[in-house]
């Protein structure tokens, strides 16, 4: 009888290799800060349609942080081609935080304060001012609208204006037209100080005006620009008394060169 041989392969099975975990999300960068000098020489010194100065020196020096921005603006008229009354320098430190809703809407609280370290007190002009401010910015593609609501608690009185800037790139000249435009209107309550009855200030204004900026290196910008502004519509009015037309307020055009070094 034949022996009959059985033989008997094992086949061992290996388990799959876990899949490998996922890398943890890099965290975002901590927020830095960054600077910015921008010395600038207006044609006119116009402010809602109100004309403050004529040909000025003017510029700030920026600080952003985050969502924060703050800084100090400045004027000051060249020589001595003054207008009369207003205050040589201006001084104005201003800061605001920016809340990012979603990519195209942000909500943007601020402050100005506007101080005047010369004014005539004696002829019913303020030392200083202070004007909290809230904006609604809404961006599309190029464009940026920005309804904007300003109260100055000295003064006594909102401002209600709405901006709009549009960008266009020109890349083959290394620069863009920055196209910006504004419509508003004030009243205050007490625009003469120690006046007895106060002194209402009210009118409308509205500008447009384009910018090209030039990038000379990589943190040192010129940019030139020409705006139209006028004011329309702008009286004083004392209780009992008749309006009388704010002068100052008309139609200027300004031309701007300015230089920016940031860091």
């Amino acid at each position: 009888m034949n022996a009959q041989t059985s033989t008997t392969t094992t086949t061992t099975t290996t388990a799959p290799a876990a899949a490998a975990a996922p890398a943890a999300p890099t965290p975002p960068a901590p927020p830095a800060w960054a600077f910015a000098l921008s010395p600038t020489y207006v044609s006119q010194y116009m402010f809602r349609g109100v004309r403050l100065g004529k040909d000025s020196f003017q510029g700030a020096l920026d600080a952003t942080y985050g969502n924060w921005d703050m800084g100090v603006w400045w004027s000051n008229p060249i020589g001595t081609n003054k207008v009369p009354g207003q205050s040589e320098p201006e001084i104005d430190p201003y800061g605001s935080y920016k809340y990012s809703l979603n990519d195209s809407w942000s909500l943007q609280p601020g402050f100005t304060v506007y101080t005047y370290t010369k004014a005539p007190t004696n002829q019913g002009f303020y030392h200083a001012t202070f004007e909290p401010n809230f904006a609604v910015n809404y961006t599309v593609g190029n464009l940026t609208l920005t309804p904007k609501l300003y109260y100055d608690v000295i003064l006594k009185g909102p401002t209600e204006e709405f901006d709009a800037a549009y960008t266009v790139p020109l890349k083959d000249l290394g620069t863009e037209l920055d196209f910006t435009g504004t419509v508003g209107s004030y009243y205050q309550y007490d625009t003469v100080n120690n006046a007895v009855p106060q002194v209402h200030a009210y009118g409308n204004y509205w500008l447009i005006g384009v910018a090209a900026p030039y990038q000379i290196t990589k943190s040192v910008k010129l940019t030139v620009g020409y705006a139209y502004t006028q004011g329309t519509s702008a009286y004083f009015k004392q209780k009992g008394q008749k309006k009388v037309k704010n002068t100052a307020a008309l139609g200027k055009g300004v031309a701007s060169v300015g230089l920016t070094w940031a860091w």
